[in-house]
C-alpha cells in the first residue's frame, strides 16, 4: 500500500449498510410491483360496478327530464 492511497476506516461497515440498502430497496420495488397487481385486479373487477352506476345516473336523470317534461313530477313524500 502506498502513501498516496487513504485507508477507510469505515468501508467495511459502509458496504455493509449499502448492501442492507439494496436489498430493502428490491423488497420494496417487488412490494410496490405486487401492490400494483392487486389494485390492476380490483379496477378490472370494479369495471362493471362502475358502468352500472352510471347507467343508473343516466336513467336517472333521463327520468327526471321525461317527468318534468310531461309535468308528470310529483313533490318527494
Amino acid at each position: 500500500m502506498s502513501s498516496n492511497e487513504m485507508v477507510n476506516p469505515h468501508e467495511q461497515q459502509q458496504s455493509a449498510l449499502l448492501a442492507r440498502i439494496i436489498n430493502s430497496t428490491k423488497a420494496l420495488n417487488d412490494s410496490v410491483h405486487d401492490m400494483n397487481l392487486f389494485l390492476h385486479k380490483i379496477n378490472s373487477d370494479n369495471k362493471n360496478v362502475e358502468i352500472v352506476a352510471q347507467m343508473w345516473e343516466n336513467y336517472s336523470q333521463n327520468a327526471e327530464y321525461n317527468l318534468e317534461a310531461t309535468g308528470q313530477k310529483r313533490k318527494p313524500l
